[in-house]
């Protein structure tokens, strides 16, 4: 609060964060229990309260960034959180396949000769990832993996009508439904 009271923009940030990494020994997905959703969810709106202006949901099951983004007034972004965020992001050297580390390239000394130019392939992927987030193509089930059981989004849309969060409740479990009918598309597409 004091940072945003002071004048500048805070973005908050909920779910997998950078720097809960190595406490929880790596990259791994949050909230999949009802009780880390409902954790998430506090945390959010503690941040939107707090004067955030928007909130990263990472690494979060679809139907709880569903939730969140539906109980917030600011908007979310999402990164490994399922297409129901207000917007998406990916670090772009992921993004690109690049398998340097952006810190090892901060600046370009001028005796460092460049072997290559590949300023249109990135251009040409940046748009037809813009394309892809726009049109809601990107993120697709298939890049959202992270799911909780439905007991758990069942016993998560209890508690939130119990707090008066009937509207949240729906988005978990409208989302959580989204995503059956994709599974179950995707398994007869197999067939």
């Amino acid at each position: 609060r004091a940072v945003v009271e002071a004048g500048v923009g805070v973005m908050g940030h909920v779910g997998l964060t950078p720097q809960s990494i190595s406490v929880i020994g790596g990259f791994r997905p949050q909230a999949q229990v009802a009780d880390e959703a409902l954790s998430v969810l506090q945390q959010a709106l503690a941040l939107e309260r707090a004067g955030c202006f928007s909130i990263v949901l990472e690494c979060v099951p679809s139907p709880i960034a569903a939730a969140v983004t539906r109980a917030l007034k600011i908007p979310t972004i999402g990164i490994g959180a399922g297409p129901s965020t207000s917007g998406q992001v990916l670090v772009y050297h992921d993004l690109l396949g690049m398998m340097s580390h952006p810190h090892h390239a901060k600046v370009t000394p001028k005796f460092c000769k460049q072997y290559s130019r590949v300023g249109a392939v990135i251009q040409e992927a940046l748009q037809q990832y813009r394309e892809d987030v726009a049109t809601r193509s990107f993120p697709s089930y298939k890049f959202s993996p992270y799911r909780i059981p439905e007991s758990e989004v069942l016993s998560l849309s209890s508690e939130l009508r119990a707090r008066g969060l009937a509207d949240v409740a729906n988005a978990v479990e409208e989302e959580a439904n989204r995503e059956v009918e994709a599974q179950q598309q995707q398994q007869q597409q197999k067939l």
